[in-house]
């Protein structure tokens, strides 16, 4: 129990201590509903801007869209610029 405590209280401070040094949001625990409101461009598409989470693309943000070939990746990176 007394362990169980310390661990709850070390992690605490280091989670204390990493939004102190690189901000309020910058990690997370498993499950908490807390979410900053993120600018998002559209794809195009209703469907993928709802499976994003955040209705598309987030503004100003580096996005990665990888896949097999033909499935579909320049198609919808011409179709958001």
């Amino acid at each position: 129990m007394e362990d169980s405590r310390n661990k709850e209280k070390a992690l605490a401070a280091a989670l204390s201590q990493i939004e102190r040094q690189f901000g309020k949001g910058s990690m997370m625990r498993l499950g908490d509903s807390a979410r900053t409101a993120i600018p998002s461009i559209s794809t195009g598409s209703l469907g993928l801007d709802i499976a994003l989470g955040i209705g598309g693309l987030p503004r100003g943000r580096i996005v990665e869209i990888y896949g097999p070939e033909s499935s579909g990746k320049t198609t919808l990176t011409l179709q958001v610029i």
